[in-house]
């Protein structure tokens, strides 16, 4: 059997059912996205030596952020995964202190054979006529093979884990708020995601 066969494909410690099943409780559906990325993910961690303590990049904050935290010890909550949303599906895991590793990335060449993934990647039928169990079944029968894998290192400023630094009282809010953001913080400054209280949205 080849890697993509269902019999064979171990996702962490999930076999390909099971893998479906935590999948669909930790993101709330069973996502293609997802389904495929544990393969990215796999794929990924076969190359990084045992012993490496890794961080992983996202390129996406679609999917693939929870097939990361799903099957490697990296979070967003920890620091150990970054989402740098450049609209790509590719993901990457690198020695935290190099910076040398792998990115695993859909490879759009190989998904002529793959009419369903293809359909459903390219956005070719809307989503309520796409068919869920035929495009999780094409992405069992792929697996690897519609992956492409590079070596990669990550640049400096990528490295390591930022702190907060020093927290002061926000004189606009009094909220506490990294001191670094400015004289006020993120959000005085404009960067509140709600609505002022007193106006209804336009």
């Amino acid at each position: 059997m080849g890697m993509g066969d269902k019999e064979d494909r171990r996702f962490g410690p999930y076999g390909f059912d099971e893998f479906l099943r935590v999948a669909e409780e930790f993101h709330g559906a069973v996502a293609p996205g997802l389904i495929l990325g544990g393969y990215m993910v796999e794929m990924a961690k076969s190359q990084i030596p045992d012993g490496v303590l890794y961080d992983a990049i996202s390129e996406t904050a679609s999917c693939l952020p929870d097939a990361i935290q799903l099957l490697t010890p990296c979070t967003i909550g920890n620091g150990w995964l970054k989402v740098i949303d450049l609209g790509l599906y590719a993901l990457s895991l690198f020695d935290k202190y190099t910076g040398e590793g792998i990115r695993v990335s859909l490879d759009q060449g190989k998904l002529a054979p793959y009419r369903e993934i293809r359909a459903w990647y390219f956005k070719l039928k809307e989503k309520r006529d796409q068919d869920l169990r035929l495009i999780v079944e094409e992405i069992r029968k792929a697996g690897e093979k519609i992956l492409a894998m590079r070596k990669i290192r990550v640049s400096p400023g990528i490295l390591g884990k930022t702190g907060k630094g020093e927290i002061g009282v926000c004189p606009a809010c009094q909220e506490g708020y990294p001191v670094k953001h400015g004289a006020t913080c993120l959000s005085c400054q404009g960067g509140s995601p709600y609505v002022p209280r007193g106006r209804d949205p336009a």
